[in-house]
């Protein structure tokens, strides 16, 4: 069983910051890549940021030199720093991950999501 656990969301005024983590549990024998997704209401969910195991990142354009992702890999965990937010960033948040199990097979799990909402 593997669990993935955010926390970190809440509402904060435009121009504001908040931290985002997302640990995961379980069986797990490595951690790939991890990402941040965010699904606004009427839309779809969409990539903000991704990390590799090695530290290679990559954004959305929306969030570039607002947004830092990083990890701790000796802790499973990954976190989104997200500052000089915009109204336009409101949303659920959830973290993603690509773990390899004990038994040897990959699979992507999904945290449960957390709200973030930015007042103007």
């Amino acid at each position: 069983q593997v669990q993935l656990v955010e926390s970190g969301g809440g509402l904060v005024q435009a121009g504001g910051s908040l931290r985002l983590s997302c640990a995961a549990s379980g069986s797990i024998r490595s951690i790939s890549t991890m990402g941040w997704y965010r699904q606004a209401p009427g839309k779809q969910r969409e990539l903000v940021a991704a990390i590799t195991s090695g530290g290679s990142t990559n954004y959305a354009d929306s969030v570039k030199g607002r947004f830092t992702i990083s990890r701790d890999n000796a802790k499973n965990t990954e976190y989104l720093q997200m500052d000089s937010l915009k109204p336009e960033d409101t949303a659920v948040y959830y973290c993603n991950a690509a773990i390899l199990r004990l038994m040897g097979v990959t699979y992507h799990y999904w945290g449960q999501g957390t709200q973030v909402t930015v007042s103007s």
